[in-house]
């Protein structure tokens, strides 16, 4: 799937709501996603949640394993491990990059690296398995 087609497939999916984030490109490896931080993003302390985080990482997962099944709604979440490694600022837009790891007939394993845009550093490293039926 495109980036476009997969936009559209989420926005088509999820039809009450924004999402938070968009696919930006279809790599060779997987997926990389675009999160606007804005201020309903923030936690005390002034940085980004950590469940806004972890919902990026899925996304990019998810999607980066669509991008190679297609539109498989019920593709789910059957694990998710996130590390946090470095505050990310509430003035700079996340990038998420998502590589598939494997993708079997039955479980994709992905490897989602997330970065600050205005310095490019690694904030948050997650792995996540998704379950195909």
């Amino acid at each position: 799937m495109t980036p476009a087609e997969l936009n559209q497939f989420l926005s088509e999916g999820f039809p009450d709501r924004e999402l938070p984030y968009m696919v930006e490109a279809v790599t060779d490896v997987g997926v990389r996603l675009r999160l606007p931080v804005g201020p309903e993003h923030q936690r005390p302390g002034g940085s980004v949640s950590g469940p806004t985080m972890m919902s990026l990482a899925d996304g990019a997962a998810w999607t980066a394993t669509l991008s190679r099944i297609g539109p498989v709604a019920m593709t789910v979440t059957s694990s998710l491990s996130i590390n946090f490694l470095r505050r990310p600022p509430l003035d700079a837009h996340l990038l998420a990059e998502a590589e598939l790891l494997r993708l079997g007939r039955r479980l994709s394993v992905t490897d989602v690296r997330m970065v600050s845009e205005d310095t490019g550093v690694l904030v948050a490293q997650a792995t996540v398995t998704y379950s195909i039926p």
